[in-house]
């Protein structure tokens, strides 16, 4: 194969053999910029998505962190009182009693409750609290009314149960 190869190109003019070898530094030069080229545009396109990668990388960490600080936490002591006089008493307390239409206890774990008209704001605050006594809003339905920032609401509430 060299030696058939070898006797074509030496049957070549040299005129013929120049023109063939600068035509071939130049496919190989075109052939390599266009290889830098598009592993440039593979490496700006990789660099974008390793700052993406990054970021999501440290919220992730975050996350764990918060994770585990919130598995360090010891749990709550069991609670003595019914969830149903517990919830009754923190919307006393919060000054949502007047809206507090009906209470009912679906089970020892769970309550429903229903407001006819209070103010959003407060609601919200009054379920923070509940959060910070480890009582978990379950489900709700909430409705506007007429006045703004007066809503109608039916909630379930639910408390972890005893390990």
């Amino acid at each position: 194969m060299n030696a058939q190869l070898r006797k074509l190109w030496e049957s070549r003019s040299p005129r013929d053999r120049i023109i063939i070898t600068v035509l071939a530094a130049l496919v190989g030069v075109l052939l390599y910029l266009s290889l830098v080229q598009s592993a440039y545009r593979a490496r700006t396109q990789l660099g974008a998505s390793v700052s993406a990668l990054r970021a999501q990388a440290l919220r992730l960490d975050a996350d764990a962190n918060e994770l585990a600080h919130a598995r360090a936490v010891p749990a709550p002591p069991a609670q003595q009182t019914d969830l149903r006089t517990q919830v009754q008493a923190q919307a006393g307390a919060a000054g949502l009693a007047h809206a507090l239409l009906r209470i009912d206890a679906q089970n020892a774990d769970q309550v429903q409750v229903v407001f006819g008209s209070v103010a959003f704001a407060d609601w919200l605050a009054w379920v923070a609290t509940l959060q910070a006594q480890r009582i978990r809003l379950d489900t709700a339905r909430i409705e506007a009314l007429s006045t703004p920032g007066l809503v109608s609401i039916t909630a379930t509430f639910t408390r972890p149960k005893p390990q």
